[in-house]
């Protein structure tokens, strides 16, 4: 199964989780919604981290443009998180068709911030246009052991979403 991955901290509670399933994974990191770039860069470092800690073979679609993204998605209140979510979700579906694999999930499922109605709509919408199956299960119960492995294994954590607007939310809400 493709794993799309988010950031390290999610990943590293995600990962052993689907494994303890049975799955076989690779991981997949696509996220151009992130901002700034510096901050792309640290959450690919953390993927990238988590990765090596537990032996993920990890592909990287490193193609940051936030301009695209902009255009893509957009500012627009309510259904931006859905339209971003449902945009990596597509991305990971091609991928998952690309590599061979006959489903793909995300780690965005472990955590208590995502919409994950947008999330399991999203994956699904992608699977039904791709040909590949979604898998989804809610997993935010694991949220705390996230965030402990991120601690113990040095993994960058972020404070943010990570578009513009979710930074200037998290701002703007103090």
């Amino acid at each position: 199964m493709l794993l799309h991955i988010c950031c390290g901290p999610c990943a590293a509670a995600t990962i052993p989780a689907w494994r303890e399933r049975g799955a076989d994974l690779l991981g997949f990191f696509y996220n151009p919604n992130i901002h700034p770039l510096l901050e792309y860069r640290r959450r690919l470092s953390g993927a990238r981290d988590v990765a090596q800690i537990t032996g993920l073979p990890l592909v990287e679609d490193a193609d940051y443009d936030p301009q695209r993204w902009f255009a893509d998605v957009g500012c627009a209140e309510g259904s931006r998180c859905a339209r971003c979510i449902a945009q990596r979700l597509e991305r990971a579906a091609k991928q998952a068709v690309d590599e061979g694999y006959e489903a793909f999930s995300t780690t965005l499922s472990v955590s208590p911030w995502q919409d994950q109605e947008a999330v399991r709509d999203g994956g699904e919408r992608a699977a039904r246009l791709l040909g590949v199956d979604f898998v989804y299960e809610d997993l935010r119960a694991l949220y705390p052991g996230a965030r402990r492995l991120s601690r113990e294994w040095g993994i960058y954590r972020q404070k943010y979403c990570g578009c513009l607007v979710s930074e200037w939310e998290r701002y703007r809400a103090t």
